[in-house]
């Protein structure tokens, strides 16, 4: 029997048995051998996850059933504690013909999603919320509200994308990134993505030993490949500690980054081949057709976080499914519950 490469829904209902201790019987254990390496990858994640405090999220513009009700689940698991924003009419018809109990949640009556967009990055500049999730709006929407100069959400980094990939036939989780956000990033940029993945790996990662792949189509440097110049550069920065807490090379082309054998064979010697944390792409359209290939041909379970602003936001598409809304919830508690412990060693130590 084929096994299984995602967290459906049945499986998420066996999960959340256990973590409440119900008396319904989950017809997969979490060890099972019916789930394949991809999918246990993050069931580990949400077994992780049990015990931190949830995260409140803003959740903007929930008015479809999808973005509410994953905003929903990630709450069961006791993941986020969402505050809806968006038109309340709306919210409540989407909730009633879903049998959503919005008594459990806080809403918060806007007009419009671009006044739901700014009411969430306002909340989170003033710490009423510590991550926002979209929800029925275009990505542009809500990015242009968090990248506001005024009011939005920068810091000093560039804000990045990461998507965080799972497949059978790699044996750990890896980071794609700006498959998502920046366009065609300069060097510049790139070096704050390739430092917002290095933090986030660090936060996920048992292992804390982090390899970082930067991408181009061919592993040797040359004027006639400008990323492949890039690749290189960014190799450089990590060696002069401009780039920080990871093992970077590149250029590596994609069949070298995550196999030793093909490195070898071409003669290529780096502690990064075959053994990638992190895959840095060219580009935007690079990466999304890299993530979505893995996807949908490579049978790949994936999750979705934007990193590098006050809070993070949890980016998901409307394709998304469920499994992937949870994981990627999951991810902003990691993060929100990382940046809580380090302050509490800070304060503990001053």
């Amino acid at each position: 029997m084929k096994k299984q490469h995602i967290i459906n829904e049945t499986f998420l209902d066996a999960i959340l048995a256990k973590k409440l201790g119900t008396s319904y019987t989950p017809p997969k254990e979490i060890n099972d051998p019916d789930f394949d390496e991809a999918a246990k990858h993050f069931i580990n994640l949400l077994v992780r996850a049990d015990g931190f405090k949830p995260v409140k999220t803003a959740v903007v513009h929930p008015i479809d059933k999808e973005s509410l009700l994953g905003a929903v689940r990630a709450a069961q698991f006791g993941v986020i504690t969402p505050v809806l924003i968006g038109p309340q009419h709306k919210i409540e018809a989407v909730a009633k013909v879903n049998n959503v109990d919005l008594a459990n949640y806080q809403v918060i009556n806007v007009e419009h999603s671009h006044d739901a967009a700014k009411k969430a990055v306002e909340l989170a500049k003033k710490r009423e919320v510590a991550a926002i999730m979209k929800g029925s709006l275009h990505t542009d929407e809500l990015m242009s509200a968090v990248v506001h100069k005024e009011n939005g959400l920068r810091t000093e980094r560039r804000i990045s994308h990461a998507f965080l990939m799972a497949v059978a036939t790699f044996p750990k989780p890896f980071i794609i990134t700006d498959a998502a956000i920046n366009i065609r990033p300069t060097l510049e940029d790139k070096r704050d993505i390739v430092q917002n993945a290095i933090d986030l790996m660090h936060i996920l990662k048992e292992d804390k030993q982090v390899r970082v792949a930067v991408l181009s189509a061919v592993e040797t440097v040359t004027s006639a490949i400008p990323t492949t110049l890039d690749a290189a550069s960014l190799s450089k920065m990590a060696d002069r500690g401009q780039i920080t807490n990871a093992i970077v090379d590149g250029p590596l082309a994609f069949d070298n980054a995550i196999s030793l054998f093909a490195a070898e064979a071409k003669g290529i010697s780096s502690s990064v081949s075959g053994n990638a944390d992190i895959l840095v792409v060219p580009d935007l359209e690079s990466g999304n057709m890299l993530a979505k290939q893995l996807k949908y041909l490579g049978q790949a379970v994936m999750a979705g976080i934007v990193l590098g602003a006050k809070v993070p936001i949890i980016l998901t598409s409307r394709s998304d499914p469920m499994d992937m809304r949870v994981i990627s919830c999951v991810l902003a508690s990691f993060i929100y519950n990382h940046s809580k412990a380090k302050l509490h060693v800070q304060m503990k130590g001053s």
